[in-house]
């Protein structure tokens, strides 16, 4: 399966954030470098570890964002992750450059997404997409409705 292109052009207003030019979409980035414990026996960064690069595009969105997931905690919400989806279409291996694009996805009352993509820092290349899944829920695990700065962060992001 080939992916859907992705032309990214720096937002003026703010260079951590780019628009993609076939879809209109804009996304946060984030640069990282693969570690050699990243890899597997075959020397590809192994599969599982996508989930911890989205971690990084996400923790890094809302930390630019202004709103940490630190605070989050702090306010007493924990956003625990309820689904995972991957598509992968190239490899990355040891000390090659990936830019992790995150942005907010579909939101409900009880539930948020995040929405990413990675690219080969060098050849832009689509490396895999996906997304995450969460339940907003209080410091006991009982679901609650997602917090208003959340709610606030997916109203303000750049369009």
């Amino acid at each position: 399966m080939k992916p859907r292109p992705f032309v990214p052009e720096p937002l003026a207003a703010d260079p951590r954030y780019v628009r993609d030019r076939t879809q209109g979409l804009v996304w946060h980035q984030c640069p990282y470098r693969t570690l050699y414990a990243d890899t597997d026996r075959s020397g590809v960064v192994y599969h599982a570890n996508y989930l911890r690069y989205f971690e990084v595009g996400r923790t890094t969105l809302m930390r630019d964002a202004a709103y940490p997931y630190r605070e989050i905690e702090e306010s007493g919400f924990v956003y625990p992750i309820i689904q995972v989806g991957v598509d992968y279409f190239s490899s990355l291996r040891y000390d090659d450059l990936m830019v992790v694009h995150t942005r907010p996805g579909n939101l409900e009352r009880v539930k948020l997404c995040f929405d990413y993509l990675i690219t080969h820092g060098d050849t832009g290349e689509i490396v895999c997409r996906g997304f995450t899944r969460h339940c907003a829920t209080n410091r006991a695990g009982i679901p609650v409705g997602v917090d208003a700065r959340t709610l606030s962060l997916w109203d303000r992001f750049p369009a």
